[in-house]
């Protein structure tokens, strides 16, 4: 099989955030979420100290990643996990701090193209949305076996769907006379659910609940939770963890995750920080940073990119 081509987003602005520490012998990055390995390739041929821990929940993506980083075999460490298990990889692998932590959230180039993995709402496939698909409920587990109020919060919660509680009876409905199997049988429900006038605004009437239905398939906002802060634990002083995500709801968590440590503890109202009370963190962005209109023109999953980065300046405490 052929390593599917893809442009990482905001490739350099990742490589510069990530670099200044990987500097040095020994140097560390965990890439959590390495996909088919762009961002990874790049560090590797720009920081040419680094060691890339490579980790990923989809065995499909390691297997090309790995092919694709063939050049770099003695400078990476590709694991198969999910990333809030980071403390556990590094723990199984000897180290006990590293230089920098990258996240790319959210689904893959590769796995929104690849029809099987029934992603994607623009193609009949198979409901499936499991990023590790050897383990684990599909969407159509979900869509079988929740009950109305349970559906209704995983779309109004998870993907902010303003019909979800219409949806998920009609979607009770609907599988008491067929269960669901395939995506576009839930792609017309939702268009006969939804009312004209909301179908015409927003992008398709399928994105939100298709969002809604990885996320909960997945765990993702609940390993986020874990993995954010378990990331800034990882990281040696000057150790950066640099966030991509794409939805309010992801961004949401980073940016709370962050603050927590970047915000001293002390009364506002005190004009010096008493020393031994700095902040743990130190923001390198400031707020989340967004692409460029040209980024999005060559490169459109960058359209709704959210980044945000933050360097470890004190020693944990």
């Amino acid at each position: 099989m052929p390593i599917p081509t893809h442009v990482p987003v905001l490739l350099d602005r990742v490589v510069a955030l990530v670099a200044p520490p990987l500097d040095r012998p020994g140097a560390v990055l965990v890439d959590a979420t390495l996909g088919l390995g762009g961002h990874t390739e790049a560090i590797l041929s720009r920081c040419p100290q680094a060691h890339v821990v490579g980790v990923d929940r989809d065995p499909h993506a390691l297997a090309l990643a790995r092919r694709r980083l063939e050049p770099y075999v003695e400078r990476t460490t590709l694991v198969h996990a999910v990333y809030d298990e980071i403390p556990e990889v590094l723990s199984d692998l000897g180290i006990d701090a590293v230089d920098g932590v990258l996240f790319d959230l959210g689904v893959s180039s590769m796995q929104l193209d690849e029809r099987e993995r029934g992603f994607a709402y623009a193609e009949d496939a198979p409901l499936d949305m499991r990023m590790d698909d050897s383990t684990g409920s599909t969407a159509a587990d979900v869509l079988n076996t929740y009950d109305a109020d349970e559906l209704t919060r995983v779309l109004r919660d998870y993907g902010e769907e303003r019909f979800a509680r219409a949806i998920a009876r009609a979607i009770v409905r609907e599988r008491s006379q067929r269960p669901f199997e395939r995506s576009a049988q839930l792609v017309d429900l939702l268009r006969a659910v939804i009312p004209a006038p909301a179908r015409r605004t927003g992008g398709h009437p399928a994105k939100r609940t298709f969002q809604a239905l990885r996320i909960e398939v997945n765990d993702e906002l609940g390993v986020l939770r874990r993995a954010i802060p378990a990331a800034m634990d990882s990281v040696r002083v000057d150790g950066r963890v640099v966030v991509m995500s794409y939805h309010s709801l992801e961004d949401r968590l980073v940016k709370q995750a962050f603050v927590a440590r970047t915000r001293s503890k002390v009364p506002e109202d005190l004009p010096v920080v008493p020393q031994g009370y700095e902040p743990e963190f130190a923001a390198v962005t400031r707020g989340a940073e967004k692409a460029t209109p040209a980024e999005i023109a060559a490169n459109p999953r960058a359209a709704s990119v959210r980044l945000r980065a933050v360097r470890r300046s004190q020693e944990e405490r």
